[in-house]
């Protein structure tokens, strides 16, 4: 395998020490994605420089031309505070000319508005919640076709970013309680859809144009009281004591093989009909009746390993060294606009 100079992008915060040893889950929880995948790049024999960048985009600029990287390894999530800037950074690699792993910027763009990606997704075939987007400033009246009870939540926030328990509404009280909610604490504007009750699945997805599935991944929450909603709110994806208290979990799913294959040709549907590239994870829920509809696209999930995007690769097939050295050839090989007019 031949020895490339990486130069992975992460939040200047976010800069992993060079051992963990002696550190407990809940200390290294911040920067664990970052410190799994750089230790995973030294481990493969890569030159490995990570960069830590704030709200200035000069250092990477000047990295790019001194450090001149085969591979940009994207591992922002945000930049100068807001989620839907991330994907101007990846546009300036664009502009550089630079390979980058992970998402181009119009697959962003579009996955990150959840408003505008069901839109995308219902028109071509696949099925999504139906939903209704209530913006800063407006009044909050549902539309008579828009059942109850709905999940409310933030139209562009990921990591589940304002979720919790009070985010399924059942009365229109309830529904201009969490949307003023989102709209002044989380900031943005807020989406209703149509709550789907039933098991929720992760689709780990990888390729460009010609797209991977991995074997379906479930959230298991063991020792959730009796009536609470399945649902993946903030403390269940992030509070790591939590997640122990209750015996959350994610693992391989148990479907009959047709309703997962079923799932998965919907997903690669999805991928495309977005455009999105490198690798993505698709959230998914299922009714008792085996109806299942398509909530959003995530794409450049968490990378940590452990996580549910690599351990469903490996129950796929790829370890987590061979996932991160195909994520960095997928970042080479992507066929970006500038490689053809050069």
């Amino acid at each position: 395998m031949k020895k490339l100079r990486i130069l992975p992008l992460v939040h200047e915060e976010l800069v992993p020490p060079d051992s963990i040893e002696g550190l407990s889950d809940e200390e290294i929880q911040d920067w664990r994605t970052e410190f799994d995948v750089i230790s995973a790049l030294g481990d493969l024999g890569h030159e490995v420089l990570p960069l830590g960048m704030g709200d200035d985009i000069d250092p990477l600029r000047s990295a790019v031309r001194e450090f001149k990287p085969h591979v940009v390894f994207n591992l922002l999530v945000e930049f100068h505070g807001a989620a839907t800037y991330d994907q101007h950074v990846v546009s300036y690699l664009e502009l550089l000319r630079q390979n980058y792993t992970g998402c181009n910027p119009r697959g962003m763009t579009l996955a990150r508005d959840k408003a505008l990606s069901k839109a995308i997704l219902s028109h071509a075939g696949v099925s999504v919640p139906d939903f209704q987007v209530f913006a800063r400033g407006k009044k909050v009246r549902r539309r008579n076709d828009l059942e109850l009870p709905l999940f409310v939540k933030s139209v562009n926030e990921e990591a589940s970013l304002g979720i919790s328990l009070a985010s399924i509404v059942r009365t229109d009280a309830q529904l201009e309680k969490r949307v003023r909610y989102v709209h002044e604490k989380v900031g943005t504007d807020a989406i209703a859809e149509e709550y789907i009750e039933g098991r929720e699945f992760y689709v780990g997805c990888l390729g460009h144009e010609r797209v991977t599935t991995f074997p379906l991944w479930e959230l298991f929450v063991a020792g959730l009281p009796e009536g609470t909603p399945r649902i993946a709110t903030r403390r269940v994806k992030w509070d790591v004591r939590y997640q122990k208290e209750i015996g959350i979990r994610n693992g391989r799913a148990d479907l009959p093989r047709d309703q997962e294959r079923r799932i998965a040709r919907q997903a690669k549907r999805a991928y495309r009909a977005l455009g999105l590239s490198g690798y993505a994870r698709l959230d998914v829920r299922m009714r008792d009746d085996g109806q299942f509809y398509f909530l959003e696209a995530n794409p450049n999930p968490d990378l940590a390993y452990g996580e549910d995007f690599a351990e469903s690769a490996e129950a796929g097939g790829l370890d987590y060294e061979e996932l991160v050295q195909e994520i960095v050839g997928l970042g080479r090989r992507y066929p970006a606009e500038w490689k053809a007019n050069s």
